[in-house]
């Protein structure tokens, strides 16, 4: 079934003071002047109001302080700012956090997308019939489980095999958003997609991590023997994929969004000490700016790279194929690695004012 056209789109964002969340607001604002977007975000560890600095004057955005898990708050907003369309990032997204204290991943992840589930049917279909609608779930390719070197890439018909309790509670939500799709008629969507990077990304993820702690002249943790295989997709052009998936896609699908780009970790660090090295080489001013960076400044922040104990049930490589979101919605990725590394790089450098922060108060 394909999707009803909305002309004119009241989006709720959640999760929205997130790394991906946040950058999609900025997309979206910068591209569709007319739209009003609401931001609903429970500030937890990794959701930051500067985020969205950017945007924070524009007079079609607001930012409603809230937990997706409280029903009425949701019902609320989707009443007085006649939201049409709900776009759901909100969710604990840090494996290693999941392993550690998973109840907030169950708590966030499951219910709280079961509540803004219920809110929607509620007020779309139960109360005014709102048609068209649509709830676009983001989801991750880690609901897929993990690959072998030979294995072909994650399709969307890839049965889910979550190996994380991360992944688990997203799987569940991906259910949840399918059944209610089936059984209800709510119009929604899902994409899946695979690691992202750029900016306003959290520092305790590897790419930020890696540049971040260059930057402090601290060790650089690599998970084993670093050989795990990811597939990276610069936030921007997830962004235009989720855009695509709005505009072009089909209701009741889900949609791969991935870059078409498999790194090794340790690849990606030493690509990363290489691209500050030179940086550094390049441009003395770093020097007084970051006075801490010996390393980099010494043309060595590879000798900073430290090989620690693999986290439990690590998975070793996900790769996505994105050829139905390609075919169907012409979906293509804009940034290489090699530029969009580049971009995030440039970033950090320049955004020590956002990252220091966080880095004080999380590590």
């Amino acid at each position: 079934m394909h999707s009803n056209t909305i002309t004119k789109r009241n989006l709720l964002v959640t999760g929205g003071a997130g790394f991906i969340g946040s950058n999609f607001v900025h997309y979206w604002l910068g591209k569709y002047s007319e739209d009003k977007v609401i931001v609903l975000d429970a500030l937890t560890y990794a959701g930051n109001r500067a985020n969205l600095d950017p945007v924070k004057e524009n007079p079609n955005f607001e930012f409603v302080h809230g937990n997706i898990c409280d029903q009425a708050l949701v019902e609320k907003m989707l009443t007085e700012h006649d939201i049409n369309t709900i776009v759901h990032f909100a969710a604990e997204s840090h494996v290693d956090r999941s392993i550690t204290g998973p109840d907030e991943f169950i708590e966030t992840n499951i219910i709280g997308t079961y509540t803004l589930l219920k809110a929607a049917k509620k007020v779309w279909l139960d109360s005014k019939k709102l048609i068209p609608h649509r709830f676009h779930h983001i989801s991750t390719d880690e609901v897929y489980g993990t690959l072998g070197m030979d294995d072909p890439a994650f399709t969307e018909e890839t049965p889910y095999a979550p190996n994380s309790p991360y992944s688990a509670s997203k799987a569940s939500s991906d259910h949840l958003v399918r059944a209610y799709h089936h059984t209800y008629g709510l119009e929604v969507t899902t994409s899946n997609c695979s690691n992202n990077y750029g900016p306003y990304h959290f520092p305790e993820k590897l790419i930020p991590l890696i540049i971040t702690n260059i930057l402090l002249d601290k060790p650089l943790p690599v998970y084993g023997d670093g050989q795990q295989i990811r597939d990276w997709l610069y936030v921007e052009d997830h962004a235009r994929g989720i855009e695509l998936v709005l505009n072009k896609g089909s209701l009741g699908e889900n949609y791969n969004i991935g870059g078409h780009n498999e790194w090794t970790n340790i690849d990606i660090v030493k690509l990363v000490c290489k691209l500050l090295n030179e940086q550094f080489q390049s441009n003395n001013a770093l020097s007084v700016r970051y006075p801490l960076a010996k390393a980099t400044l010494e043309n060595r922040a590879e000798e900073l790279i430290t090989f620690v104990q693999d986290r439990a049930g690590h998975d070793w490589r996900y790769a996505i194929d994105a050829t139905k979101t390609n075919n169907e919605l012409g979906y293509k990725p804009v940034e290489s690695f090699e530029t969009g590394i580049k971009k995030t790089v440039e970033w950090y450098l320049g955004n020590d004012n956002w990252w220091e922060v966080l880095h004080a108060s999380s590590f």
